[in-house]
């Protein structure tokens, strides 16, 4: 395989010279490019892209961590990152984590490396002090509110979501619905917002039969909302933490012919489209561009974006 001393050897010229015609940067005379563009045609001479972006101290790749692909609500912003991205001359590469922190940490360590320009980071297991801390190894994104931490973020106001949509289940004096959550509130911000966001409508924690833990695939949703549907006595409503899982709960009420709760999604999925079903946009297409446009451009002083969640009721479909 040629290399640039052979195209400098067989031209010459130096490799300085031959340097910059592949660069395009500095003076080189209409002759000389055209000596040395003839001999690399002559040698097949293609360009070590790698040793050309360590050269400039850029590898022009952007890597997303990610805990799964399969969840519409990480699909979503990767698709909106995939956007923004296929304009410019970045390449996403995606990093599953299944929130397992030495994952997570090997992903930071690259970073620290320059084996990405940035990383975006859709969700954690790290507590986010960590992640703060390799800030100073190159951008990062975080797609929740850091709060105080110096990092930077785009988020969507998932809480005021959550209020409203509690807020509108207790003027129909629905007052027992079960939630779904993939992860405990140690863990999850989501669950912490949602636990939050119904003490302060309805004046008290939700109570523990109504907590549906591990909901992290279809088949966790239809176990419980089976275990629930036959353990929880005058069950008014159900707040999947999908819409997929939303109309798995659905399903399982339809099938076996028993009275349906109110029962709302998140996600704005189409298939809360199809049944009318209530659910929350959290314009995740939308986070997923500003997140790529940001972790290019990340400023010494972390900026902080908040998006909009909206609470869509639809058809206002009641429990019958």
């Amino acid at each position: 395989m040629a290399t640039i001393r052979d195209v400098a050897r067989l031209s010459g010229y130096s490799i300085t010279t031959v340097s910059r015609v592949l660069n395009h940067s500095g003076y080189v005379s209409q002759k000389a490019i055209r000596k040395i563009k003839q001999v690399m045609e002559q040698l097949d001479y293609v360009p070590n892209a790698i040793a050309r972006d360590l050269s400039n101290g850029r590898t022009h790749k952007i890597g997303v961590i990610l805990p799964q692909i399969r969840a519409p609500y990480f699909g979503q912003i990767l698709n909106g990152i995939a956007e923004a991205a296929f304009s410019t001359d970045y390449s996403i590469t995606l990093l599953p984590s299944e929130y397992d922190e030495a994952a997570e940490i090997y992903y930071l360590e690259q970073l620290r490396r320059k084996e990405y320009d940035g990383l975006i980071i859709t969700s954690h297991g790290l507590p986010l002090e960590k992640l703060a801390a390799y800030n100073k190894y190159g951008p990062l994104v975080c797609c929740e509110d850091p709060g105080t931490l110096p990092l930077a973020a785009v988020f969507t106001d998932r809480y005021s979501a959550f209020v409203q949509l509690f807020q509108w289940l207790q003027d129909q004096q629905i007052n027992r619905v079960a939630c779904m959550f993939y992860r405990g509130a140690q863990l999850s911000a989501t669950t912490r917002l949602t636990l939050a966001a119904y003490q302060k409508v309805y004046g008290q924690k939700l109570p523990d039969d109504l907590l549906m833990p591990k909901i992290t695939s279809t088949k966790a949703a239809y176990l419980g909302v089976q275990k629930t549907a036959q353990t929880v006595q005058n069950l008014q409503g159900i707040f999947a933490n999908s819409d997929g899982n939303a109309i798995v709960a659905r399903h399982y009420f339809l099938n076996h012919h028993l009275k349906l709760p109110l029962i709302i999604g998140q996600g704005y999925e189409i298939s809360s489209l199809a049944v009318k079903m209530p659910t929350i946009d959290y314009h995740l297409y939308e986070l997923g561009r500003k997140a790529f446009k940001m972790v290019l451009s990340v400023p010494q002083t972390p900026s902080k974006v908040k998006l909009p969640a909206d609470f869509i009721i639809q058809n206002n479909q009641l429990a019958i």
